[in-house]
């Protein structure tokens, strides 16, 4: 009986260790196998190592709303495991949130791996089995029913398989989509998977010069055979490749439906809340107050912190030696509009390698949402990122596992 479990949870992940301890808690006699060589090693880089643990939105109805067609489905797993149980489950754990702009959540240490240790702690302290480097090669089926999992050359026996190998968002963390080719080899429906919240790729190398800045608050429009798209104000962070943040990565779906149509411009305004009149009275007083220096060391108080140097040289027609006095009406307007329009050629989407979330998965029509349990095969459960359920940056992803996995847990 070495070989034979109440329950194998395959991936060690967000939702995967979530099973795994609520299974064990049950007092199955539970094994985790992982193929890294150690556990969550995604969870460890999640919101830029600092690991966006949930949103704290205290409606429930507006938070699974971020879900879309996934919502109501999601009404029966949210009523075992929310947001409130997972504030307790970390805070028990000796692991205290705080509740930051946007309402998201992140571990009061700011480490994405003390996330990870506390997870490892509850295991051991329910004494699960935990095997890494254990690369599992599929199921061995019988009537419907999971019989053995392969693992090199070794079958290992449950009478319960809970599945969590996540999606395929960062496939140097392992998430090369396995449980997507073995669900489908068993006659689950699966939607190819493709690049959710993705950070957007530029064709401008001036913005591509800016990578780490941040405007903190600007207005970003996109536009399509020069027709008006989209239009969003908030947080934009320039990278090497172009640009990223929670704003860009929530309209990256239809961004990358936009560029099914043609080619994309993009016009980022600095300052969206003034008009541009009113950009113009400010350089004029800027202008005033520094009548003699030279526009290359005016520029920098008025374009938004740390851009001056990748913005200036867009100001075709304005030589940057120009003294401040000598700027004629026309120049000095010329700056306000280029500030209220920033054009971008957008040349496409990130891959795999950079994407938050990847959307596709297994059909949840195929999936007891009070359970977690196939409905093709009784003791198989799938959680997290496996499930096609879109959704939005900001805690949400990293809640969808802690709640299919703790419910799958609780039923395995």
């Amino acid at each position: 009986m070495k070989n034979q479990y109440d329950v194998i949870v395959i991936g060690g992940g967000a939702s995967g260790m979530m099973a795994a301890g609520r299974a064990a808690e049950r007092g199955k006699r539970v094994l985790l196998l992982e193929k890294n060589k150690n556990l969550g090693e995604k969870l460890k880089i999640t919101g830029g190592g600092r690991c966006n643990i949930t949103n704290a939105e205290e409606s429930e109805h507006i938070f699974l709303s971020r879900f879309g067609k996934a919502a109501r489905w999601l009404y029966s797993p949210f009523s075992q495991f929310g947001v409130k149980d997972t504030f307790s489950f970390f805070e028990k754990r000796g692991l205290p949130l705080a509740v930051e702009e946007e309402k998201r959540v992140f571990p009061k240490t700011e480490k994405a791996a003390d996330v990870v240790r506390a997870f490892i702690e509850n295991l051991k302290e329910k004494n699960a089995e935990i095997r890494t480097e254990a690369a599992v090669s599929g199921f061995l089926t019988d009537n419907n029913i999971i019989q053995k999992v392969i693992v090199s050359k070794e079958e290992l026996a449950a009478s319960s398989f809970i599945l969590s190998t996540g999606g395929l968002s960062h496939p140097e963390t392992g998430s090369t989509g396995d449980g997507f080719r073995w669900l489908e080899a068993i006659g689950h429906t699966v939607q190819k998977p493709t690049p959710d919240l993705v950070p957007i790729a530029v064709k401008d190398s001036w913005v591509k010069e800016l990578s780490g800045i941040t405007l903190s608050d600007a207005k970003i429009t996109f536009f399509t055979n020069n027709q008006k798209k989209l239009s969003l104000k908030g947080k934009i962070l320039f990278t090497h490749f172009g640009l990223s943040g929670p704003l860009i990565l929530n309209a990256s779906k239809k961004i990358s439906d936009m560029l099914q149509e043609g080619a994309v411009m993009a016009a980022i305004d600095a300052f969206p809340n003034i008009d541009l009149g009113m950009l113009d009275k400010r350089i004029t007083e800027i202008f005033d107050a520094n009548k003699n220096k030279a526009i290359k060391n005016v520029f920098a108080i008025i374009a938004p912190e740390g851009t001056a140097k990748a913005i200036l040289p867009l100001l075709k027609n304005i030589d940057p030696e120009k003294k401040v006095h000598s700027v004629t009406k026309e120049e000095r307007m010329e700056m306000a509009r280029l500030l209220k329009a920033l054009l971008i050629g957008i040349s496409g989407l990130m891959g795999y390698d950079k994407a938050i979330v990847v959307d596709g998965g297994l059909s949840l029509q195929e999936v007891d949402a009070k359970t977690m349990r196939s409905k093709l095969y009784r003791n198989l459960y799938i959680t997290g990122d496996l499930l096609n359920i879109n959704r939005p940056s900001g805690g949400y992803s990293l809640q969808l596992c802690w709640t299919t996995g703790h419910v799958a847990g609780s039923n395995a």
